[in-house]
Parts: structure tokens; sequence; C-alpha cells
């Protein structure tokens, strides 16, 4: 279902660019998603002071909370992965939320932006698999005995490639039907009165959706860091 007007693509097409506004305006909302997160952060990062501001202290709880979080999932030694997911949980709830905005698009709603951050947690996983064990990570793909490593190798093949449509599909799905029934609201009861409860909705999905997404991510991230058994 085509938005009746998105802000971002009627600027694109007033500079020529309209084509490839209407084709890919989940790239134009993934770049204003990333900007706008760049610059709160420079902001917040400028102003930190001993005698903290309120918005040093909601920054400071959204961190902190984030990384004690992860830090009780994975342990101490995926402290250091904080950066990487906490940066995944921020940019997906931020592309979740825009969309409950009028004349905005949210970039999880298009199977390409959830696909590239499924691919990137899937592909670092392995990368930290091999930095913390070197060769012995295929022991993870192989079994507990070698004599099943025909049977269990395949498997853990097809349930890593599951991980990636997993992640993708869930978020995509749930962004998509959201947009779809706000999209069907806007046509048949206007645009401010029947939508209303499925915004209110909408922010409890947007943040529950990224957090699934995080919590998945450092899930993954914890078994590959693990020793194989």
């Amino acid at each position: 279902m085509e938005h009746p007007y998105l802000f971002f693509v009627k600027l694109f097409e007033w500079i020529g660019l309209g084509h490839f506004a209407h084709e890919y305006p989940q790239v134009i909302y993934s770049w204003f998603v990333m900007i706008m997160l760049i610059v709160l952060g420079a902001i917040a990062a400028k102003s930190v002071s001993i005698i903290p501001s309120k918005a040093q202290n909601v920054f400071e709880i959204l961190i902190s909370g984030i990384e004690e979080f992860m830090v009780e999932v994975t342990g101490e030694q995926g402290r250091w992965l904080f950066p990487l997911a906490g940066t995944v949980f921020i940019y997906i709830f931020a592309c979740n939320i825009i969309g409950l905005i009028p004349g905005f698009y949210p970039p999880t709603a298009s199977l390409n932006t959830t696909l590239s951050c499924a691919l990137t947690v899937v592909i670092f996983t392995h990368i930290l698999g091999i930095k913390c064990h070197g060769a012995k990570y295929i022991k993870h793909f192989l079994g507990p005995v070698w004599w099943m490593a025909p049977l269990i190798f395949p498997i853990e093949l097809i349930g890593h490639f599951a991980r990636i449509l997993s992640l993708t599909f869930r978020l995509f799905g749930n962004m998509m039907g959201h947009e779809l029934v706000l999209g069907i609201l806007f046509l048949l009861a206007g645009a401010f009165f029947a939508p209303l409860p499925i915004m209110v909705l909408g922010i409890f999905v947007a943040l529950v959706q990224a957090f699934v997404f995080f919590l998945l991510s450092i899930m993954y991230f914890a078994g590959a860091m693990e020793h194989a058994h």
C-alpha cells in the first residue's frame, strides 16, 4: 500500500529525484534516521558535564540500562560488544517509531532494511566466534561427537540460515502489518481520530520489536563466545 503523502519523497520530487524516492523510500528514511541519531549523539556528547543536564540524564539512563542488560545475558566478556548491540537497538527503534509521524516512512517496513540488519548481526556472530575460538569455532557446527558430524553439520547450517530469515521477517512483518493497518484507517476514517489507538499501540510495537531484535542478537553473540560442548 502506497502512502498518501511522504515528506521526503515530495522533497526529492521537487529536486528532480522523484523516481529514486518512490522506488527506495526506505533508503532515504534510513539515512534520515542515521543523520538524526548522529546529530543527537553529538549534541549529547558535547553537553556532557559532571553535573548532568536533563538530556544527559536521559541518555545515561538509556545507555547504561541497555549495557547492563546486555552484560547480564553475555557476561562481562560481552561488554565490548555493547557499541554494536546498542546501536542495533537504538537504530531499529528509531526506524520503527518515525513511522508514527505523519509524512514519514519506517525503514523497517521494508524487507531490504530488515535483511541488512539481520545479515550484519549474523555475519558478525561468526566473525566473533572465529575471533574467540579460532579454527576451533567449527566445533559449534559438528555436534558433541565426531561420528554425528555428517548429520549435525547440515542441520546447524540450516539453523544459522534460519536466524537470518527469523530476524528479517519478524521485524518486517510486524512493521509492515502496522503500516497497512494505519493506511487502511487513514483511508476509511480520516487522518486524526481513528488511527490514534493504533498509533499508541504502535509505540509499544516499535519498542518490543527493537528489543526482540536486540535480545536475539546478544543471545547469538553469547552463543558464539561460548565453548562448544
